[in-house]
């Protein structure tokens, strides 16, 4: 697929932050399907740590996270706009879109919950993984081109497979220029990763591309930290149609379940 390079900024970050919810993008930020392109795991972040910025309220926290991907994310100069969908006393739906060149190339909602203590009634039943010390250096760049896949830094777990894998990734690079975006927006902006980290079959010519639709991310704790675990499943249809699973890890273990619908194409 061929079209104009974009107009990239440049520097040891993903973002630069132009004013008023503007920014451009680095070719760490590339993409893995097409060059021109972001990769949807920075554009989630720089979306979550948007939606983290408007509106804020101490007493809440996004518990999910929804976004749907309307077309190809150019690379380069974008605007990220957020509203407030539904106001409320104990739950609000704020919303963020990816606009450049006058289009939506990402709609994202994210339900902010009041949060209260449940700590003595904690629980959970996704089982941990190993740390990543336990994990072997992974270079995903070796399989999948594009900036944003070289500038991660990648561990992975024993008995990784095609179709099934943990992976544990993490960033030198902060979200934008300005390093100032949470643990919640720098690990939801590598949560998209999870889609290439144990693929059926092998990407390029000659073979399937399966890019993803959607990523419906669920979080049943506020992650922390630098490094995100991926324990994923990936299941192809018969008809064209995917689905990548994902339990979510920081290094406290498990907090919440990632999904992403696929499309299937010969490539």
């Amino acid at each position: 697929m061929t079209a104009a390079q974009p107009e990239l900024a440049e520097g040891d970050f993903y973002y630069a932050t132009l004013g008023d919810g503007r920014f451009r993008s680095t070719i760490h930020a590339q993409g893995a399907w097409n060059e021109h392109e972001q990769h949807m795991a920075p554009a989630s972040g720089i979306m979550a740590d948007a939606l983290a910025r408007h509106e804020p309220r101490e007493d809440m926290r996004m518990a999910r996270l929804s976004y749907e991907i309307l077309g190809l994310i150019p690379g380069g100069e974008f605007e990220v706009v957020t509203s407030t969908l539904r106001p409320g006393r104990t739950i609000e739906l704020v919303q963020a879109e990816l606009v450049a060149g006058g289009r939506t190339a990402i709609r994202a909602t994210a339900w902010r919950m009041i949060t209260s203590d449940t700590s003595a009634i904690a629980a959970f039943e996704d089982p941990r993984i190993p740390a990543p010390e336990d994990c072997e250096p992974y270079d995903a760049a070796r399989i999948w081109p594009g900036g944003y896949i070289a500038s991660l830094h990648m561990r992975i777990a024993e008995g990784h497979r095609a179709g099934s894998g943990t992976v544990w990734l993490r960033t030198d690079y902060p979200l934008t220029d300005q390093a100032d975006s949470g643990d919640l927006a720098r690990l939801v902006g590598l949560v998209d990763t999870a889609n290439g980290i144990a693929a059926r079959v092998p990407p390029g010519k000659g073979s399937y591309a399966f890019p993803n639709l959607d990523l419906q991310i669920h979080m049943y704790r506020q992650p922390e930290g630098e490094w995100l675990g991926l324990d994923n499943e990936v299941t192809f249809g018969t008809d064209g149609i995917g689905l990548t699973s994902t339990v979510l890890h920081d290094l406290t273990g498990p907090f919440g379940r990632a999904e992403q619908i696929l499309t299937l194409r010969r490539s």
